[in-house]
């Protein structure tokens, strides 16, 4: 379940609203991905489909996961007992 988002854009977009700070093409993409990270009660079932590339991050992200809109749009966020936190889309390039 989604707990907390990162920014305003990514909220919006899961309340199913557009934004103008991300790309229209992206949008409806990015909606379909929060909804698999809200319905996830484990981390493991991000891995379907494949598609998402789910990943642990490193670095200044370290403790964070992705999954992937496309290859240059991901949704980050930490995962804790069962909550998804600080979920923000990402311009990752």
């Amino acid at each position: 379940m989604i707990t907390t988002f990162g920014d305003k854009a990514t909220a919006r977009i899961f309340q199913g609203k557009c934004v103008h700070t991300l790309p229209r093409h992206i949008q409806a993409l990015a909606y379909r991905k929060l909804l698999m990270i809200d319905a996830a009660d484990c981390i493991h079932s991000l891995h379907t489909p494949p598609g998402n590339r789910l990943e642990a991050l490193q670095g200044q992200r370290s403790g964070q996961w992705s999954i992937r809109i496309n290859a240059q749009w991901r949704i980050c966020f930490h995962f804790i007992e069962g909550e998804a936190l600080n979920v923000e889309i990402v311009d990752y390039h």
